[in-house]
């Protein structure tokens, strides 16, 4: 390459320039292909193949097959004998097995993610427990509370002094018979707490006729319409932050839930409240409330642009981790 011969008399710089070729192209021809590149030669300090070999097999020797590479060379050390350093025990490992962790390791389950639908009211319910601050630091009372999935009506709830499986299995006998549940018509859905997986809830549900559907460990979206309910109530206007006892807890949930279920006008549902769904009004309030914005329109068609204003529809079913379409036909 004459870039090169010059660059040997004139230096590389002006002989890129001279000839009109880029310094970057210069060094890139200069190093050798891949295939052509040299070996790297041994270092000095390098340790020799039968120095590697006595280093192999004391590691795998009965004595210090349990043992990490530090505990080795501190034990020889005591002894009066030094093979080799750490990390070169380390690198001689990881050159003829892998290095892991040699101690049993627990291994976690995989859980299903949860796919619902309810397409009516009491088909699947929800149900989680939050806590209520107390008057002092680490005092609490727990809201338990039931919600309908279609509807997000509040179709039981309690607040008590501590969680406990009995409290959620009185509760939930009574709303399913409150309510009429049928036998192998709902389902509960919850997260995993303790009253949730015990035995005697899972027996209850058993009993009743009842589908019991557990969310993933520390996956806070596979609940997330008792969650949003709790928002709802901890983000209240009247909402105190702190109850002098459980009684006025007791109290306050008395006079939020009918609020929440008769008045509050929920996004997801068209802008209804859960009562109006739940017992099936929806529909009516709905061509109410269609009527209305034509005769605004008549009134004014000027204000509207896009024609006559249409109301939201209800949603016609509501999901917990709706599967996705394209992944859905992929395994069918």
């Amino acid at each position: 390459m004459a870039a090169r011969s010059l660059a040997r008399q004139v230096g590389v710089a002006p002989a890129c320039r001279a000839l009109g070729v880029s310094r970057s192209t210069f060094y890139r021809r200069a190093r050798p292909a891949p295939g052509q590149r040299q070996p790297r030669p041994t270092p000095a300090r390098a340790l020799s193949q039968i120095e590697r070999k006595r280093v192999e097999a004391t590691l795998a020797s009965p004595r210090f097959v349990d043992r990490s590479p530090g505990e080795v060379v501190a034990t020889l050390l005591d002894e009066g004998r030094y093979l080799c350093s750490e990390r070169t025990m380390y690198r001689i490992l990881e050159a003829n097995h892998p290095v892991k962790d040699r101690r049993n390791q627990r291994v976690h389950p995989q859980y299903a993610k949860p796919e619902l639908v309810a397409t009516v009211p009491n088909q699947v319910w929800s149900w989680d427990i939050t806590r209520l601050l107390g008057p002092q630091t680490w005092n609490y009372y727990y809201l338990y509370v039931l919600l309908d999935l279609y509807s997000r009506y509040a179709v039981g709830w309690m607040v008590a002094d501590r969680e406990n499986s009995a409290l959620a299995q009185r509760l939930i006998e009574e709303t399913c018979l409150k309510h009429g549940v049928k036998p192998d018509v709902l389902t509960l859905h919850s997260d995993r707490g303790a009253p949730m997986t015990s035995q005697g809830t899972a027996q209850l549900l058993a009993r009743l006729g009842v589908n019991r559907s557990l969310g993933r460990p520390r996956v806070s979206d596979d609940n997330p319409y008792s969650e949003a309910q709790f928002k709802t109530l901890k983000y209240h206007p009247d909402f105190p932050g702190r109850f002098p006892g459980q009684d006025a807890a007791t109290d306050y949930c008395r006079s939020f839930f009918p609020w929440y279920n008769t008045e509050h006008r929920h996004a997801g549902i068209a802008m209804l409240t859960p009562e109006t769904v739940h017992y099936g009004r929806a529909h009516a309030v709905i061509e109410k409330r269609q009527r209305t914005l034509r005769a605004a329109w008549e009134r004014h068609p000027e204000r509207f642009g896009g024609g006559v204003p249409v109301h939201p529809t209800l949603p016609q079913a509501v999901w917990i981790n709706k599967p996705d379409t394209e992944t859905a036909e992929t395994t069918q």
